[in-house]
């Protein structure tokens, strides 16, 4: 199974050496477009996005504690993630969970 946060380059960076052992930025391999196109899409639906959904409001949350930026970083591993579901599983997008069960 591919990791597409890794896939896509949006996992820290790992550096382990004797004792030390800290994560980097993130590590930038794959698609560089893709990752753009991911990171803009975080950035929206964290600033321009009124409508409210899990992901939002987990971002918004992750933003508070963290910062922007690697909150945006975050919710764009989580889209992508998400699109692949979507993608192998045909479903649509479910902005709340009322909707998924009507």
């Amino acid at each position: 199974m591919i990791r597409f946060g890794a896939y896509f380059g949006l996992t820290p960076r790992r550096y382990a050496s004797g004792e030390m052992d800290w994560s980097g930025r993130i590590s930038k391999c794959g698609d560089a477009l893709v990752r753009t196109y991911l990171f803009e899409a975080a950035g929206v639906l964290l600033t321009r996005v009124p409508h409210w959904c899990a992901l939002k409001a987990w971002g918004v949350r992750l933003m508070k504690r963290i910062g922007f930026k690697k909150a945006k970083v975050a919710v764009a591993r989580k889209l992508a993630v998400i699109l692949h579901r979507m993608w192998r599983d045909g479903t649509d997008f479910q902005w709340s969970s009322r909707e998924a069960k009507a």
